[in-house]
């Protein structure tokens, strides 16, 4: 006997808000139906486009019965992202914006991937930018650290450096979304809010090798647009958990590094009442000045006696060196210092 179930339940649910894209919808539609796994629905957000982009979903909804398409009216990316995740059904959970492209084994890669390690909560995959040609080196810097967190391990460690997935690029499951209360509007990135929460709550990370998200860079990509995005708003996301989490018994703390991002660090540590005690530098101009009322000191004078470490030195290649210090010094990441740039 054989049943010919239609599964009423979609394996995936593919969450996308989009807002005027035209330009770039249909492309990234396309990478959607070319999937090798066929069993999913996309819960597509439109926004308050006022472009073509609700015609084109439209367009889609009626071809294909897998799109649905729902309107808001401007209310905010946070807003639609919450909306959408409330008319997903599926146990997993793949997000999507309206202006990248997926690789056709995306979708089947990362459910395999997420139905055989039950244990995960979270896989990301590598990703790629997209078109090359007016690329800064900044962003092929991100894209090669990113690139390089490929275990659990590594993503905890370098989490407060950078948000370490491109929130397009990820599957997660929906129960997570659920238990952690959807995307949160706090002023700063959702997304990056939404994986220090993960991580706060125990979820464990992981990357596949593959590169199956394209990232499209162009001038008007959230990214570049949203003042949420700019370094400030970062930084206080950072701060925000660093205070839960490894600086929650700390009043007083050592900023290895003495540069503007260590300085951005002092004035934000000092709102909410925690004082710079040592500064750790490697330069022998900045070593035994002043700065704040506390000492600049070199490595090799410095006792932690019980104090955290911020390691906060925006240098290209400076990480790694403080790194290798570190391990000289018997001090352990994410027990005695983290890296925040």
């Amino acid at each position: 006997m054989t049943h010919h179930h239609l599964s009423a339940i979609p394996r995936i649910s593919i969450l996308m808000p989009v807002r005027n894209e035209e330009r770039y919808l249909q492309a990234t539609l396309d990478s959607l139906f070319r999937q090798t796994c066929a069993d999913w629905e996309l819960v597509a957000v439109d926004d308050g486009s006022n472009d073509g982009t609700a015609a084109i979903l439209d367009a889609a909804a009626c071809k294909d019965r897998r799109v649905r398409a729902i309107r808001t009216e401007g209310k905010g990316l946070v807003s639609a992202l919450n909306t959408g995740l409330k008319a997903c059904r599926s146990a997993l959970l793949a997000r999507m914006d309206g202006d990248d492209i997926c690789h056709p084994r995306r979708l089947e890669l990362q459910s395999t991937y997420l139905e055989t390690y039950p244990d995960i909560g979270l896989v990301a995959c590598n990703f790629r930018h997209f078109p090359r040609t007016a690329l800064k080196q900044g962003m092929i810097d991100y894209e090669r650290w990113q690139n390089g967190l490929n275990e659990h391990f590594l993503i905890v460690r370098d989490l407060f450096i950078e948000s370490p997935f491109v929130h397009p690029g990820i599957m997660t499951r929906r129960t997570i979304m659920k238990e952690l209360g959807g995307y949160h509007d706090a002023g700063w990135p959702e997304d990056y809010d939404l994986w220090l929460r993960m991580a706060a709550n125990g979820v464990r990370f992981a990357r596949l090798p593959q590169t199956l998200l394209f990232w499209r860079d162009h001038p008007e990509r959230a990214t570049r647009t949203m003042h949420e995005y700019v370094t400030d708003a970062f930084r206080a996301c950072k701060c925000h958990y660093l205070l839960r989490g490894f600086l929650r018994e700390s009043r007083d703390v050592v900023i290895a590094g003495a540069g503007q991002e260590a300085r951005a660090w002092q004035r934000l540590l000092t709102e909410v009442e925690v004082t710079v005690s040592t500064w750790l530098d490697v330069d022998p101009r900045k070593i035994g000045r002043m700065l704040h009322g506390a000492p600049v000191i070199s490595p090799d004078t410095l006792q932690l006696s019980g104090r955290k470490m911020i390691v906060a030195i925006g240098v290209r290649g400076a990480r790694e060196q403080f790194r290798n210090v570190a391990k000289k010094r018997g001090w352990q990441e994410g027990i005695d210092f983290v890296c925040v740039a």
